[in-house]
């Protein structure tokens, strides 16, 4: 998993709550056994019309969202299925971190385990970023913000400033780039110790 230490990004700003992950990777895109491929179908059903060319209204697809890495939600983002392929194909198509008031819990989850960092943000925050993101669409140009996840801290070139909360442990899984599979590959000593005080072949042997 590519670790998440800072990053300054062009945010997307998708001033939509609710957003589910059937709309974030529609299901009739989950065929795929690999986690990569799934980011030319993200937001599918909004980012393309009928006859498959780009929407134009569609937030995702206006000139200052090209680029984007930070995507800017509204509340209850990533709620419904549990599937994977959400965070998957949002890093799949280049985010990095995703930031909301709310996220859905296994979805929340989730992101930590493929390398996207979800921030939570008071709602007059994001209204604020939302603000921010507007006004420089306005002017023909793309918001940008700078995330550092080693002091929690959330910046733009404007004078925003803002903290934010991470569970120590899931801070160090990302700062080292550790899913499930690296942490417990951490362990093969101690696995190795038990497997053979039970009588279990190693697992590289069997």
């Amino acid at each position: 998993m590519q670790a998440f230490t800072t990053h300054d990004g062009i945010v997307a700003a998708l001033d939509r709550a609710n957003v589910d992950t059937d709309q974030i990777i529609p299901k009739q895109f989950l065929k795929r056994i690999e986690r990569t491929g799934f980011g030319q179908f993200l937001f599918n059903d909004w980012r393309f019309q009928e006859d498959g060319t780009a929407n134009p209204a569609f937030e995702l697809n206006r000139p200052e969202a090209k680029g984007a890495t930070i995507l800017l939600a509204r509340r209850n983002f990533g709620c419904g299925s549990s599937r994977e392929h959400a965070p998957w194909a949002l890093a799949d198509y280049g985010f990095r971190v995703v930031i909301a008031p709310t996220f859905a819990d296994i979805f929340y989850s989730n992101c930590f385990s493929n390398g996207i960092l979800p921030i939570r943000l008071a709602e007059e925050d994001v209204d604020e970023l939302f603000r921010r993101a507007a006004a420089a669409a306005a002017t023909a140009g793309a918001y940008r913000l700078t995330v550092d996840l080693h002091d929690c801290s959330l910046t733009d070139d404007q004078d925003f400033s803002r903290s934010f909360e991470v569970e120590p442990f899931r801070q160090r899984c990302l700062l080292e780039g550790l899913d499930n599979i690296s942490l417990s590959m951490q362990h093969t000593d101690a696995i190795a110790a038990w497997e053979a005080a039970h009588g279990l072949a190693p697992i590289a042997n069997a």
